[in-house]
């Protein structure tokens, strides 16, 4: 789709310019308002106007400007829900797994850990190559630069700025914020399995730095979840701790601090958190997500609801709204698309709670009382949960299932042991867009190679493997893992600059994503790792997430987001 549409706006860029000279007007394809230009002929205004339409329509399409920046074009997504995915793209997906699958058998841990290393030499071979012929790296001219026109100043760096800050003899130290207390202080767990990657990477198979093993070391800081806590912790992470690179968790979190990350030239890669925001290699290239974006998921929403609810739309919409930078994109988000779909979204109503609520009874009557054909629950950590119980005991979830609508719990909240369990027969039913990634307590997943190691190195360590957020680290810790090793055989060895390379560059198969699901960056071109996902739905009685119709994955489509902090939204 995205090259039909490229075709015919080059055809119309073509036309134009055989009356620009005449004209004497802009061409250029960025600017939107470029087809207001005078023409001394009607063919001439025709083709101008032409042209107008289709770049508001490719504007539309591309998500460029609004909330739902860091998506893929609308049409992309509600394609490929629906199934209807290009012959021809299918075919390279399908060549590309067929390699793959031939190379490698991922049926077995060694398997696995084959196709990681092969997978690793390959980008660096790559990079190597493109360092060594001066086209990548930092440049005579204190530019690093990389792939598809990724590039930052380092001249801009402090002063007193190192490139190998937080690598000892010993250890690479690496700083993370997270919420060990507090309402989230489930999220905290992911730190200790992070961890516990780490220490099975330094017992076995270790980074290697000049030569000699260096241990990965976490130096953890709880912030409660507490935005102000975080800039607190960030400047003790940096200033007492010398830490190599800093990871947070949290919306509001990573807001606070990505500015000062980024102007301090310290790594910040695959943040926990789906904000769209961290799609924005040109004004904070240090910084990147992991998970698929929440802009994203916001389209999935739709997309689900018009394909699947066509005997009721146009449809009420509720959603209950974690009231922070967190459930802001959500809400601006689906808010975007409902008012671009009145076909399908006939009134959305927004209910914001506190993150530090004990209850949620006032908010979720407030949606019961406005009888809803679908539920959002747009929140994260125990709300979740709370949103499932009170809608239970409303009767909001009865009232909504009788009509045949749907209610949603957010992809950050899969979890089924820490966010469906609990709730018993109220959570059956409900239905998640769930970001590809697999749940390692799901009975589905644990015999596979990679699940089964996960679950017994926690074991093993005496952490429970039914903590699924535990296993959530290790997704956070894979990636990492694998660009820290890139950096480390490239030119100049493990570098603040190369890592951020690696990172920009990488191009994995990670296990604990679903089958379809790519995990990739590609410099300032492509940078959402994550850009897919399943659509479940919950069976309380297997306590399993059953995937209902295809996977759902837009790779490389996502336009970049540039967030605008005062009034919200890309742009």
């Amino acid at each position: 789709m995205i090259k039909r549409r490229m075709w015919r706006l080059l055809a119309l860029l073509f036309a134009f310019s055989l009356v620009a000279a005449a004209c004497g007007g802009d061409d250029d394809a960025d600017e939107s308002g470029a087809g207001e230009t005078e023409t001394e002929t009607t063919a001439a205004a025709s083709e101008d106007e032409a042209m107008d339409e289709e770049m508001a329509e490719e504007e539309e399409d591309e998500g460029a400007t609004g909330a739902l920046g860091g998506a893929a074009a609308e049409e992309d997504i509600e394609a490929a829900v629906a199934g209807e995915t290009e012959e021809e793209e299918m075919a390279e997906e399908e060549e590309m797994t067929d390699e793959e699958e031939m190379m490698f058998d991922r049926s077995t841990l060694e398997g696995v850990f084959e196709e990681a290393a092969a997978r690793r030499a390959k980008t660096v071979a790559e990079l190597t190559e493109k360092i060594e012929a001066g086209e990548y790296g930092a440049g005579d001219d204190g530019i690093l630069r990389g792939p598809a026109g990724f590039e930052i100043d380092m001249n801009a760096c402090p002063d007193d700025w190192s490139n190998t800050t937080g690598i000892t003899d010993s250890e690479v130290r690496i700083g993370h914020t997270t919420a060990q207390s507090g309402n989230l202080a489930a999220y905290g767990n992911i730190a200790y399995g992070w961890e516990n990657y780490f220490n099975w990477i330094n017992d076995n198979d270790p980074i290697m730095v000049g030569g000699s093993p260096r241990d990965l070391v976490l130096v953890v800081k709880d912030d409660a979840y507490v935005a102000a806590q975080t800039i607190e912790f960030v400047d003790e992470l940096i200033e007492a701790e010398n830490v190599f690179s800093i990871l947070t968790l949290g919306s509001p979190n990573t807001l606070a601090v990505y500015d000062k990350l980024n102007d301090e030239c310290i790594p910040q890669p695959f943040v926990m958190t789906g904000h769209p925001a961290w799609g924005d290699p040109v004004n904070h290239p240090w910084t990147t997500g992991l998970q698929m974006s929440y802009s994203t998921e916001s389209l999935l929403w739709g997309a689900w609801i018009r394909e699947n609810l066509a005997d009721l739309l146009p449809v009420k919409v509720a959603g209950l709204v974690m009231d922070n930078d967190f459930g802001l994109a959500y809400e601006l988000g689906f808010e975007e698309w409902a008012h671009a779909n009145t076909d399908v979204v006939a009134e959305y109503l927004p209910v914001r709670h506190d993150p530090a609520a004990p209850t949620l009874t006032n908010e979720m009557t407030t949606i019961a009382a406005f009888e809803p054909d679908v539920f959002i629950s747009m929140t994260a950590g125990n709300p979740c949960l709370l949103a499932i119980q009170e809608a239970g005991q409303n009767g909001l979830y009865d009232d909504i299932n009788a009509k045949g609508g749907v209610l949603f719990t957010p992809s950050v909240c899969a979890g089924i042991e820490a966010y469906l369990k609990p709730a018993g027969d109220f959570a059956d039913g409900w239905w998640i867009v769930g970001g590809g990634i697999k749940d390692s307590t799901d009975p589905k997943y644990t015999d596979e190679p990679f699940i089964a190691f996960i679950n017994d190195n926690l074991a093993a360590a005496g952490l429970d493997p039914a903590v699924s957020l535990y296993a959530t680290g290790y997704m956070f810790g894979y990636p990492y893992g694998e660009a820290l090793r890139v950096a480390a055989d490239l030119p100049g060895g493990l570098t603040r600059s190369n890592f951020i390379l690696a990172v920009r560059s990488l191009d994995i198969y990670h296990p604990q994503a679903l089958d379809g699901i790519n995990a990739q960056f590609n410099g300032a071109a492509d940078a959402y790792f994550i850009e897919g996902s399943q659509f479940s739905r919950f069976d309380a009685g297997g306590q399993t997430w059953d995937i209902i119709g295809e996977i759902v994955d837009v790779n490389g489509r996502s336009t970049n987001c540039a967030w605008d902090k005062d009034d919200g939204g890309c742009r």
